[in-house]
């Protein structure tokens, strides 16, 4: 069943028709975005640099057969503009960029223009219900887009959301295919996995479980409910066919208006044979892990101040294809994960405000993001899947909002991981990692 999602794609056309006289036609509707995006990284010293630029976006058709029945299709491009040969290495290392590449098909770098048929589907809609079948694109907190790309992570399978009433939210999926951000192509849910850098096994040796992983779908099910008057409650549960399940809970407990306690608790098991039945090659390697979490939010006029702190337990590591999405965890900041790690620990602060410039004309939003991230010893495979050492992340987020050109709306992100403690003398524990300064600079133009 799981294999055949597509059958009911090719099905529901008919279904539709054969109703289509009891409501009117409505119309069709086009949009899109057009994004031109500029990326550099400064590395250590004598490391090298990295710098990419790339234009591209996506267009989507919508049909609105009637108030219930809509059909959507979705093309998604980037182009490689060609600032820098990203296929050439660093010299030291043999490393090639990690962000810059993610611009382009990062699987084949000779590909300077890649397009991808990301959506393609067809929706249902009820007063209360609405299902989704084909290719989509879907947010939650560990499947998820991430806009730090030009081409994003989009899934295929059926989804269904149901709202029963302004306390109680419901909503579920099955996943049989995705497209990893910055490919061009969709895979079987085990393949997708590996796409990505593997990183170390627990003994130190490479990974290989890219393209030796066996999982063909995911299940998805999420419900928001406030089960107090001023507690609010969302619950995600992830089981990837012979992988893993993660269970996620974060309850939120608003005591004013304005300061609000979030929580969270993100639980992991191994399921069946975690990918592959040869140790070496397997992608989940152990019983579990946990990761606890708090943050205090506090909002004032057109301001918000948070401070969050994350603990990943010594028993396992947390672990979630970098592939699929970023982590929605209280202490992620862009341009790097605590996934791959155990016995971590993490604190952040978020300053984020709004404010006008420029006589009026134009809009700012800025977000300062601080943290402190305590990592295991980077020569610790079992609890450093990736060797990223001790570090501080800074991060300086600007949104620009023209009044007199609305649909524009550009973004600067700047970066910088600093190392802390003692780190061994090698070139590739800071290369892309820390002590480095990285920028991105979007213009997006949404239509």
């Amino acid at each position: 069943m799981i294999r055949n999602l597509f059958f009911l794609w090719w099905l529901l056309p008919f279904i539709v028709f054969s109703q289509a006289s009891e409501e009117p036609v409505s119309k069709s509707k086009l949009s899109g975005q057009w994004r031109t995006y500029y990326m550099t990284t400064f590395n250590k010293s004598s490391l090298k640099d990295f710098n990419a630029l790339a234009t591209g976006g996506n267009i989507k058709y919508r049909f609105l057969l009637n108030k219930k029945f809509q059909f959507g299709a979705a093309l998604y491009n980037s182009t490689n503009l060609g600032v820098q040969d990203l296929t050439v290495a660093d010299a030291s290392t043999g490393k090639i960029s990690r962000y810059e590449e993610g611009l382009y098909d990062r699987l084949d770098l000779s590909n300077d223009a890649v397009f991808l048929l990301g959506e393609l589907y067809v929706k249902y809609k009820l007063p209360n219900h609405e299902f989704t079948v084909g290719r989509m694109k879907i947010n939650t907190p560990l499947i998820n887009p991430q806009d730090g790309r030009m081409i994003p992570t989009l899934v295929q399978g059926v989804w269904y959301k149901q709202n029963v009433k302004k306390e109680f939210f419901f909503q579920a999926g099955v996943v049989n295919r995705i497209a990893p951000r910055s490919t061009g192509k969709f895979f079987t849910i085990g393949e997708s996995i590996g796409t990505y850098p593997v990183g170390r096994n627990r003994d130190g040796n490479d990974n290989e479980y890219a393209n030796n992983t066996d999982s063909d779908f995911i299940v998805l099910l999420n419900a928001n409910m406030k089960v107090l008057k001023a507690v609010q409650m969302d619950v995600w549960n992830y089981y990837v066919d012979n992988i893993y399940n993660s269970l996620y809970i974060r309850p939120s407990y608003s005591i004013t208006p304005k300061i609000v306690v979030d929580l969270e608790w993100l639980h992991q098991n191994r399921v069946g044979n975690g990918g592959n039945t040869i140790e070496s090659r397997r992608y989940f390697d152990q019983n579990s892990s946990d990761i606890f979490g708090v943050r205090l939010n506090y909002k004032w006029k057109k301001s918000m101040i948070s401070i969050s702190y994350d603990k990943i337990m010594p028993h396992g590591q947390f672990i979630s294809p970098r592939e699929w999405g970023r982590e929605d965890l209280f202490s992620f900041q862009k341009r790097e994960r605590s996934e791959g790690s155990a016995n971590n620990d993490a604190l952040v602060l978020n300053f984020k405000t709004n404010f006008l410039v420029c006589k009026d004309q134009m809009g700012l939003t800025s977000i300062l993001s601080v943290g402190r991230h305590w990592k295991p010893e980077v020569t610790n495979a079992d609890l450093n899947k990736y060797a990223v050492p001790d570090y501080t992340h800074i991060n300086l987020d600007l949104f620009f909002n023209f009044k007199s050109i609305k649909h524009l709306k550009p973004e600067l992100l700047l970066t910088s991981k600093l190392a802390n403690g003692d780190i061994p003398d090698n070139p590739n524990f800071y290369i892309n990692k820390t002590d480095m300064f990285h920028i991105d600079l979007i213009l997006n133009y949404n239509f």
